[in-house]
């Protein structure tokens, strides 16, 4: 199993620790523009594999995709990162350029990888490897759901003051600040749904700061944040690895599916060693309807000012 990631900076670097600390891919190549950062990146962390006890392999390339050839799976966490006050959705321009260079060279080494997408604004990223590479549209993943729904659970768990491990929720729609669509209704601590222990009015406040996490960190940290974000990405790459068939929302091509067309926006998927295997179609309040109906014409107005 051999994983490309695609930028060395934080959350590229992050992913390629927890992917390395999980043990289950033989190699991790980083790829970057800067010359030795990869490398340095990848000999600092393979300088705690004894430490932490893995044996992948990680190596760092400036730029060479040959050393990506063969790879599994392909993560595209390149681009400039947000800083405070920016919205995912001002990256647009700059970012289109690189994910459309870097997914290119990654297919022309691997040309049956999947590709999961990081970089912002995500939902329109992916859609923009979807129309520019050609792969079919279970192998093009968005990582954003995952991200979002852990962030939702961070909240959850705070506001009900109990462990994470008893918290389940999910947030579908457009990986932004408002297209972002927590679902508290089917929120559940240890299959009890949340709204028996919290109140309507703490329930809001707990999907504002899940819909705001993102931003909350850029603000706090003077750029986007990375542990999250690269946990969530080992995460995907994991399921998909070791063909765990688990439900995660991900960014997808839909196809009629919640009565949405050609975009790409967060929804629960099964993931395997296909890549998305099956999109979950969950009955939606007229409200999550309402929103997520939203969020998409937000992505689509969004997809439009792509130049392919």
């Amino acid at each position: 199993m051999k994983v490309t990631v695609v930028g060395a900076g934080a959350v590229g670097a992050s992913c390629a620790e927890y992917i390395a600390i999980k043990n289950f891919a033989s190699e991790v190549v980083l790829v970057d523009i800067k010359e030795g950062f990869a490398e340095g990146k990848a000999m600092d962390l393979m300088q705690t594999a004894s430490l932490n006890g893995f044996d992948t392999k990680i190596v760092g390339t400036t730029g060479d995709y040959s050393k990506t050839a063969g790879s599994d799976i392909c993560v595209i966490t390149s681009g400039i990162a947000r800083k405070p006050g920016m919205s995912r959705d001002e990256l647009l321009g700059i970012n289109a350029g690189i994910v459309k260079s870097v997914s290119s060279s990654l297919i022309e080494h691997s040309p049956n990888t999947i590709i999961i997408v990081v970089s912002n604004p995500m939902d329109t990223m992916t859609y923009l490897v979807h129309k520019t590479t050609g792969l079919p549209k279970n192998r093009i993943i968005g990582m954003g759901g995952a991200l979002d729904s852990a962030r939702f659970k961070y909240r959850l768990a705070e506001a009900l003051e109990a462990p994470i491990s008893d918290v389940d929720g999910m947030v579908i729609g457009g990986h932004s600040d408002k297209g972002m669509v927590p679902l508290t209704r089917l929120a559940t601590r240890n299959s009890v749904p949340v709204s028996e222990f919290l109140s309507e009015e703490r329930l809001e406040q707990v999907k504002q700061d899940t819909k705001v996490g993102g931003a909350t960190l850029t603000g706090l940290l003077g750029t986007s944040a990375w542990y999250a974000p690269g946990a969530a990405v080992s995460g995907l790459v994991q399921a998909i690895a070791c063909d765990q068939k688990k439900i995660y929302p991900c960014s997808a091509l839909l196809d009629g599916e919640y009565g949405l067309s050609d975009l790409c926006i967060g929804v629960p998927v099964v993931l395997g060693r296909n890549g998305i295997e099956k999109i979950v179609e969950i009955n939606l309040s007229d409200s999550e309807k309402e929103h997520l109906a939203a969020s998409a014409e937000a992505v689509k107005n969004n997809n439009a000012n792509l130049e392919f």
